[in-house]
């Protein structure tokens, strides 16, 4: 079934529409990315919200009782809780949230860098040179220091590296829309 040329416009205009979408969020987070951390939050309080909501009127009057009721119930409250004080606070939201995951990201990172030096000096009779492993593992744990010690700055960081990954994603997108464009004129 062939595509007609306005529909191809059409998709070529919608392709344009998301790439101008994702091209400010990714100039956003680059030049603000503590601001669009906290948009990030906020949006995830909203979801909570909405998820709690949702599950509540789902046991209620969806019919979605299991054999875990009140473990749903609480569940579900506690989302919408949890929703409702990010939205209170979304400044002191944005700052536990960020903190949390960086010192889990931290942990994880020293887990990796000490398990990756503990195997390597443990099995050294296996590898030819043990020096690249055990600085990958210094610098696993370097990076995890990182992580724990300055996490805002940490979360910043991803912040603008995500903002990059937008902006290059919205180059692909505008690239796409007009060969879609092009094609809907032959």
């Amino acid at each position: 079934m062939a595509v007609s040329s306005k529909t191809k416009k059409r998709f070529a205009l919608a392709t344009a529409l998301r790439g101008l979408l994702m091209l400010l969020g990714g100039i956003y987070a680059v030049i603000w990315p503590m601001d669009a951390l906290a948009v990030l939050v906020l949006f995830g309080g909203i979801l909570l919200i909405i998820d709690g909501v949702l599950g509540l009127w789902s046991l209620t009057f969806g019919g979605g009782k299991s054999g875990n009721y009140w473990f749903d119930v609480v569940a579900n409250v506690a989302s919408l809780l949890l929703g409702i004080v990010i939205l209170i606070s979304p400044f002191l939201a944005t700052i536990f949230t960020v903190t949390f995951l960086s010192a889990l990201v931290g942990i994880a990172a020293i887990l990796v860098g000490v398990m990756q030096i503990v195997v390597v000096v443990r099995e050294r009779e296996s590898y030819a040179r043990i020096w690249p492993v055990v600085l990958s593992g210094i610098s696993y744990v370097l990076l995890g220091l990182v992580f724990l010690i300055f996490p805002l700055l940490s979360a910043s960081v991803g912040m603008i590296v995500g903002g990059v990954l937008l902006i290059t994603f919205a180059i692909g997108l505008f690239g796409w829309a007009w060969r879609l464009y092009q094609s809907s004129k032959a």
